[in-house]
């Protein structure tokens, strides 16, 4: 049956006007549709803070949980009805801060779920304090003369926990975040995509370098497994390896052609370089990195779960509550 972005529809939103969350919402829509997965058949759970309202505005199974435990009850839903399709919604601060313990490890299990990071470097919700992702220097309610604090990167704490798929977007690049979400439900794991969106009230303009498509085409490349690490408004740069680290070359210049610039490995087990492309453009020089960055298949932990239990089962001599009953004695009382 085909589906279209209404059938996943509820709701009326209550967001402030121009928050980047209305942007993702409309792009899980549409991705929802595409995916094909029935409403019924698909759980979006979510924790606390501005964008864990999403499942309220979702025609789908969903709950809005506890404040930082939304990956934990992901993880029940997932083992307790493997065939439901599980999205997690989180922002940096509710999944990062009091639920990063969560993350790390529904990363490491490798949970076959995806889970959502609406990343606006600040807390919405409670009016505006740093978040984890908050740059060292940032000035908010709870740090009025700067954060001395280094931020989160999403990425880094993704590959440290053993992460096997991590992708980024733009919330107002709507194309691209539907790609990156449909390639986060075909990958067969838990699936990392950090959105990055803009708080109109407290944060303001925090990706702005990226928020626009003229801003994207300067400041970000898209990335693509096979193909050539190319950016540039008119694709006149292009990456390659130095040492142990990257390099932005220009084609063109000093005999660089496109067979020099390095091919774009999602599935390569080793993460070294997949790293360094999600860590960049953090005022270093380089672009941004959009589009699935790492995508590397792995036993899932709900698979494992679900095999053990069957195992274990086909080993014993009772099948029921009953049987097990009948293996002790049994007396008959009169």
């Amino acid at each position: 049956m085909a589906y279209t972005q209404n059938d996943f529809k509820k709701g009326q939103p209550r967001w402030c006007p121009g928050c980047g969350d209305h942007f993702f919402l409309a792009s899980l829509h549409k991705a929802m549709a595409e995916i094909g997965v029935a409403p019924h058949n698909v759980a979006v759970i979510s924790g606390i803070g501005c964008s864990s309202r999403l499942p309220h505005y979702m025609a789908t199974y969903g709950m809005n949980t506890i404040h930082g435990r939304a990956a934990a009850i992901a993880t029940g839903v997932k083992v307790a009805n493997p065939n439901l399709a599980v999205w997690q919604i989180s922002g940096d601060g509710d999944g990062l801060a009091i639920g990063g313990n969560h993350f790390i490890h529904a990363n490491r299990r490798n949970v076959d779920m995806n889970m959502i990071l609406l990343n606006n470097r600040i807390y919405g919700l409670t009016k505006g304090q740093y978040s984890p992702t908050s740059p060292r220097g940032f000035v908010s309610k709870s740090s009025p003369y700067g954060t001395v604090e280094d931020p989160f990167r999403p990425a880094e704490l993704c590959f440290g926990a053993r992460g096997h798929f991590f992708a980024r977007a733009v919330a107002t690049d709507a194309p691209a975040t539907i790609e990156v979400l449909k390639a986060a439900y075909r990958h067969k794991g838990a699936s990392v995509c950090e959105i990055l969106q803009n708080c109109v009230i407290f944060n303001n303009g925090t990706h702005d370098a990226v928020s626009t498509k003229e801003g994207r085409a300067k400041n970000a490349i898209y990335v693509e497994h096979g193909k050539p690490l190319v950016f540039g408004e008119n694709r006149e740069y292009g990456l390659v390896q130095e040492g142990f680290g990257l390099m932005v070359v220009k084609i063109g210049e000093d005999g660089i052609t496109e067979q020099d610039i390095l091919v774009h490995d999602a599935h390569c087990e080793d993460n070294t370089l997949q790293l360094k492309l999600a860590l960049m453009g953090n005022g270093d020089g380089f672009p941004v990195a959009l589009g699935v960055i790492r995508d590397v298949e792995a036993p899932t932990y709900d698979e494992c779960v679900t095999a053990q239990i069957e195992e274990v089962k086909a080993a014993k001599k009772y099948h029921s509550f009953a049987e097990l009953l009948e293996t002790n004695d049994i007396w008959e009382v009169k």
